[in-house]
């Protein structure tokens, strides 16, 4: 294949590829504006992990516009190329033609990069989603006739995953999402989260944040201090001691732990508890 049938090809197959793609994100953009939001609002309050689920759908609607353009791009180009596309071309200096031919390839590897993250980020979000997901589901097991669960829950320092309220107190549940491993276990050392063989670590300073943000809002809407109690949930690792009262540390077997981690000083009042429950349903309302 010679410069000026390569050029012409590829002039013909990006072109039409370009149109293809913005026809497919116009659709997803009207797509997104006819449905926009649930039909009973008043009823309806966000599910487990659904921001992870909601980013989780765009990263795969993204990957498909990518694949399926690629798949177009191939397809004219080879159709462009038996039917002697190289006439567009026809008469150019050949340095003109590599230079495009270079600009051309360098677009195509910024456009395989950018694929590559979006199915990174899309591997990662779905190890989020269903980790909040199998939280969530056992939450729901756990926190029956023991209080209510309120999902994604935003404060102004962040979003709290799950939060339980009953008139046993509050409950914050953080998820940590790291993906099994034979043997694999975890343990609390301070502020941080140590996967064992590994010896890698995260940080749960965020957690603490969202909480103590989340105990000032209940603090303005009942005019007194509401203790909500940490807890942190890695499903599929093996937990192992906690150096601190602080945090309940828990896999999606061990949480229905936390119906025993109660304090009577932490007790709320029906009424509280009714009061508490009103806010969190408008907080999570879909």
């Amino acid at each position: 294949m010679d410069i000026e049938s390569f050029s012409g090809a590829a002039t013909v197959a990006a072109a039409c590829t370009i149109v293809f793609v913005v026809v497919m994100k116009s659709w997803q953009v009207v797509s997104r504006t006819i449905n926009s939001g649930p039909l009973f609002t008043d009823g309806i309050v966000r599910e487990a992990a659904q921001r992870f689920r909601d980013e989780f759908e765009r990263l795969s609607n993204t990957q498909a516009i990518y694949l399926s353009a690629g798949l177009v791009f191939i397809m004219l180009f080879m159709a462009a190329h038996a039917l002697d596309a190289e006439r567009l071309y026809a008469g150019y200096p050949d340095w003109q033609l590599h230079i495009f031919a270079t600009v051309l390839t360098i677009g195509l590897l910024l456009v395989l990069a950018s694929l590559v993250r979006i199915v990174i980020d899309r591997h990662h979000v779905r190890l989020l989603r269903d980790a909040n997901i199998v939280v969530g589901h056992q939450l729901q097991h756990v926190a029956a006739g023991f209080g209510q669960v309120f999902h994604d829950v935003e404060t102004s320092a962040g979003v709290i995953d799950h939060v339980v309220v009953g008139q046993s107190g509050a409950y914050a549940v953080s998820v940590f999402a790291r993906r099994p491993v034979s043997n694999g276990h975890v343990e609390i050392d301070n502020n941080e989260l140590i996967f064992r063989p590994s010896g890698d670590s995260d940080s749960i300073l965020a957690n603490g944040k969202c909480i103590a943000a989340l105990e000032r809002e209940f603090r303005r809407l009942l005019d007194h201090r509401v203790r909500v109690r940490s807890v942190i949930a890695v499903p599929g690792w093996q937990i192992d001691n906690q150096s601190n009262d602080e945090h309940l540390l828990v896999n999606a077997d061990s949480l229905p732990m936390m119906r025993g981690w109660k304090d009577q000083a932490d007790y709320l009042m029906n009424e509280d508890v009714e009061a508490l429950h009103k806010m969190l349903t408008d907080l999570t309302k879909a």
